[in-house]
């Protein structure tokens, strides 16, 4: 950026902000942010789901098929058992129920006989059939199953304790943590819903039934442990795997006070701080499920059981056990545990490492602040292209983690951030660079009239070479002996009173809409009409005259009051038809008017000297000013024409002094301008005229002529 465009220091630090807000959001980590973030890893899950791979992992699924075939739900817990014992008999490596059994079969008979209006004899039979419950608590000390328990509502320190809140159900795992902090941001909750007393006790163990979706409802996670009731306890993924690894300890390992991974048996899961599992969902797969019906039929295939973790589960729209997934699908609950299992042992996982927020922040920092100076400092479009590209590569960044290496990395606030910082250096060069223009407006207007710089930036077409015909009107203006002026004062002192001079003769030119066509030493050509047109060019033109001729008078006088002999201002003004345009060639060109009518201007201000007025006007221009006051000099043929001019001098509101009344004097120029002019008659009343006022410059001039011999209004001058 050129020197003159770079903004000031205060300026320039503006696309920091954006910056700096950018890593305040990332800090504070606001809802709206992390919709943003759950969104990019959601669509980059739909791009790549995760490839199914053949682990052992089944869910037995008491499907809608199963609740037709063998009644609805809940079904007798002894056909719970019968398919417990089916399970068992295929060597599963372990079971988990995604089931709450928190109350007792009340299809059991001993049940049965204690509310049924039944006779005594009836009571007596029922009470010595199987109990349903002992049954499948039975079953469960036999196979080692895992019950699931339901956990209460999140915990509260300034909530008073529920009534309904129990204490979480035993559980044989051990935790141990390795690194101070490691359970602290666990999921707590309140209390659990757990299984009766008889199931409980016999179960091998039991396992949280926690999903903890985000606002938006959609299951990103599943937690590994939850701090229930302050104790921790495994949730159903983790405490089947435990089981299946024939293991007790769930090792918690944290890193600067945080944790990051659960080791179980040789399998090390990493988590986020809260210790949930992100699970990378996978296409629906119709042979991950067995339906409950076959497996009780027998009519499973065992091969598909074998060594396999199986989870018992149901996939029944009536039972409302349904989730919502980032592939924007509803699947059953049962499914995202079988899922989180399937990564697990596979190793397929998803995870947002440690230095994932260090390394948004430097991105977020490096590239703002690089599409911020971007801004500052190059052409608009350049900047934006670059900008774009810098959000698209944290964006490409972003995926090609995901893709190669399962990490998820947030492109979204670095790359809002770029455009930010981009979107604020632009409006900061925008309004520098408009800064900039006014001040070469404003410096240009010094060498070009103002209104031929607006009508530029208006329209740029216009910086063409060329030209067109036109009507326009001119104004010329020269000073008097200025030149002597200089050769008897200090230059420097001379230089100031001329510009002071020229200042306000151009001020006043601009007044009028004039267009300064050029400034030749103390002389000043100002046009009309061009480059916009006027159609009282004539009216404007003759205005600016008298405004000019009565500063310069005023500002001579002063001068002249302090002993500077500053000269008086000579003033020509004439209309015509000239081509106006741009002149010149490849390297330069000139705006200004070219034709007889600007020679005939400046031949007018020149023959105010020979005439001994101030101010010589065309009829030209006067034509169009009706209402000008004016009285006629004569038919003038100017140095170098063969047709004659006739001019005027126009005369203020109030005439000068020594200046002869206009009706006398019109009386007296008309004898001259008669068809028959009689050339007495007019010597005398002309020597009447300048015996009262000698130092009217027209009397003076034609009693001179008139006592000469000449005779009429045409004078032919010899001089230019």
């Amino acid at each position: 950026m050129p020197p003159a465009l770079r903004p000031p220091l205060r300026t320039a630090l503006l696309p920091l902000l954006p910056v700096l807000c950018g890593l305040l959001l990332l800090v504070l980590d606001p809802v709206p942010l992390q919709g943003l973030r759950h969104a990019l890893f959601d669509q980059y899950q739909r791009w790549q789901p995760r490839v199914a791979s053949a682990v052992p992992v089944r869910v037995v699924d008491i499907d809608d098929a199963s609740l037709a075939r063998l009644g609805q739900w809940p079904w007798p817990r002894t056909r719970l058992a019968e398919l417990l014992a089916r399970l068992q008999a295929a060597d599963v490596a372990s079971i988990g129920f995604d089931v709450v059994f928190a109350e007792a079969d009340r299809s059991s008979p001993q049940i049965a006989s204690s509310e049924w209006p039944l006779t005594p004899e009836l009571k007596r039979q029922l009470a010595k059939l199987p109990d349903h419950d002992a049954a499948l608590a039975s079953r469960l000390g036999q196979s080692g199953a895992i019950l699931g328990f339901a956990v209460s509502q999140p915990e509260n320190p300034l909530a008073t304790p529920s009534t309904v809140d129990s204490p979480p159900p035993p559980s044989p795992a051990r935790f141990i943590e390795a690194g101070a902090g490691a359970s602290a941001r666990l999921p707590a909750f309140a209390g659990a819903i757990a299984p009766i007393p008889a199931l409980a006790a016999a179960a091998g163990g039991h396992g949280g039934l926690a999903f903890i979706p985000d606002r938006d409802g959609v299951v990103r996670r599943v937690p590994l442990a939850l701090r229930v009731g302050g104790e921790l306890r495994p949730t159903l993924v983790s405490e089947t795997l435990r089981s299946a690894l024939a293991t007790r300890n769930l090792i918690l390992r944290a890193e600067g006070g945080q944790l990051r991974e659960i080791r179980i048996g040789d399998l090390n899961i990493p988590t986020t701080t809260s210790g949930e599992l992100w699970v990378h969902y996978s296409a629906p797969d119709a042979g991950r499920r067995l339906p409950a019906w076959q497996v009780l039929a027998g009519q499973a295939d065992p091969a598909l059981l074998a060594g396999h973790i199986v989870l018992i589960g149901t996939s029944a729209s009536g039972l409302m056990d349904l989730r919502f997934t980032p592939l924007g699908q509803i699947v059953p609950g049962i499914d995202i545990h079988a899922q989180a299992l399937e990564q697990i042992l596979a190793g397929q996982f998803l995870q947002r490492p440690a230095w994932a927020t260090a390394a948004e922040a430097l991105a977020l920092f490096a590239a703002g602040l690089l599409a911020g100076l971007l801004a500052l400092r190059r052409k608009a479009l350049f900047a934006a292209a670059l900008s774009l590209s810098l959000a698209g590569a944290l964006f490409a960044g972003s995926w090609l983690a995901f893709h190669h290496a399962g990490l998820l990395l947030d492109a979204t606030l670095p790359a809002l951030t770029v455009l930010a910082a981009f979107a604020v250096g632009s409006l900061v060069h925008h309004r520098q660079s408009e800064r900039e223009q006014r001040r070469v407006r404003t410096a240009f207007a010094r060498y070009v009239s103002p209104n031929r710089v607006a009508h530029l930036l208006a329209h740029p077409e216009a910086l063409q070479l060329g030209g067109e015909r036109r009507q326009c009107s001119f104004v010329f203006t020269d000073l008097a002996g200025f030149t002597t002026l200089m050769e008897k004062i200090d230059p420097a002192q001379a230089v100031e009173l001329l510009n002071a001079y020229l200042d306000e003769m151009i001020a006043i030119a601009f007044r009028h809409e004039g267009t300064l066509d050029r400034i030749v030493g103390d002389a000043v050509a100002i046009m009309f009409s061009a480059p916009l047109v006027q159609p009282d060019h004539a009216a404007r033109a003759l205005a600016c005259a008298r405004e000019m001729a009565v500063f310069a008078d005023s500002y001579a006088a002063k001068l002249q009051a302090r002993g500077i002999a500053f000269g008086h201002t000579r003033i020509g003004i004439h209309s015509g038809e000239v081509i106006v345009g741009n002149f010149g060639g490849k390297h330069i060109f000139d705006y200004r008017a070219l034709g007889d009518p600007v020679n005939t201007a400046a031949r007018l201000e020149s023959v105010n000297k020979q005439l001994g007025t101030r101010l010589c006007v065309s009829a030209a221009t006067l034509a169009d000013c009706p209402e000008a006051a004016a009285r006629p000099v004569g038919r003038l043929v100017l140095k170098g024409k063969s047709e004659a001019l006739a001019v005027f001098e126009p005369l203020p509101p109030e005439l000068p002094a020594g200046y002869a009344p206009s009706t006398e004097y019109a009386a007296a120029h008309a004898l001259l301008s008669a068809p028959a002019a009689d050339r007495e008659q007019a010597l005398t009343l002309f020597a009447r005229l300048i015996e009262q006022w000698p130092d009217d410059p027209l009397v003076r001039l034609h009693w001179q002529r008139l006592q000469a011999g000449e005779s009429g209004d045409l004078l032919v001058m010899q001089a230019k």
